[in-house]
């Protein structure tokens, strides 16, 4: 939502400002220049990217228009589900949750937590981990130097679609040159023209360069920055799920293992103390 509105702030504010400076909208519509500036972009894109990167950057980026980022309420479930994983733990036994980390979709656990279900990374990360800690005698050291290499990776395929985009943005403003020049290469063929007509023509080849540098810092760009916030919220998740993982095999209690966890969360999205308690209680 936020996504359209700054869309349509960037092009109301640009085209506005233009119209009351008395300009030309017509001037300004060149589909052949936006032609080159975006086939140009979209051929470059698919050159510098492998069969693997186009489509983990085009799958992502449509995030930009439904994620809306981490919440307390998320936090809270991913907060309940390790205690209650950690109490069964506690109370029945290390092997009493391989049911549960084998089958999360049939788990009477995982169950009770949706979003947890819905993102299959960070599931996927709690399960694992969870089998390394039943079926080996691991340290907490040992298991977060694991967790950070897995996070580590993780982290770079998710940043892949904010890089890709942002090398794309880079280039625009040098692609609306070429258009540019390109119109001021056909305006050179009409000097015998009058100035009206040449004025037109210059103009037109000028739109090109402003298109490029519209669509690098007005919308491109702007799109990279957002994937690059997706990616860090995604990896809040797995640094909550270490913490808590790491401080429970150290010896911590349930509670306050996931009170630990909770500390890193970020104060918009954390819940508080009491927040924390009255969840697990309920």
């Amino acid at each position: 939502m936020f996504v359209i509105i700054g869309i349509i702030v960037v092009f109301a504010s640009v085209i506005g400002g233009y119209v009351l400076h008395h300009g030309n909208l017509h001037v300004l519509f060149q589909p052949t220049e936006l032609l080159i500036i975006g086939g140009a972009a979209v051929g470059a894109f698919i050159i510098q990217s492998p069969a693997n990167v186009l489509g983990i950057v085009v799958k992502n980026s449509m995030r930009v228009l439904s994620a809306k980022g981490p919440n307390k309420s998320q936090f809270l479930e991913v907060l309940g589900c390790l205690n209650a994983i950690f109490t069964k733990m506690r109370k029945e036994g290390l092997i009493a949750i391989e049911g549960d980390i084998e089958n999360p979709q049939e788990s009477p656990i995982f169950t009770k937590y949706p979003s947890i279900l819905k993102n299959h990374h960070a599931l996927d990360f709690i399960c694992d981990n969870l089998k390394v800690i039943i079926s080996a005698n691991v340290t907490p050291f040992e298991l977060e130097n694991v967790m950070d290499l897995e996070m580590e990776s993780h982290h770079h395929e998710a940043m892949i679609p904010s890089h890709s985009i942002n090398k794309i943005a880079d280039g625009l403003p040098a692609l609306g040159i070429v258009a540019a020049v390109l119109g001021v290469v056909i305006t050179m063929g009409k000097v015998s023209e009058p100035p009206e007509v040449l004025g037109a023509s210059i103009g037109a080849a000028l739109v090109g360069t402003f298109l490029g540098v519209l669509l690098s810092y007005g919308f491109v760009g702007p799109v990279g920055t957002h994937l690059e916030h997706i990616a860090e919220d995604d990896l809040l998740a797995f640094q909550v799920v270490k913490i808590a993982l790491v401080s429970f095999v150290g010896g911590s209690a349930p509670q306050i293992a996931v009170e630990y966890a909770r500390r890193v969360i970020p104060s918009g999205a954390k819940p508080s103390f009491t927040e924390l308690e009255e969840s697990l209680r309920a």
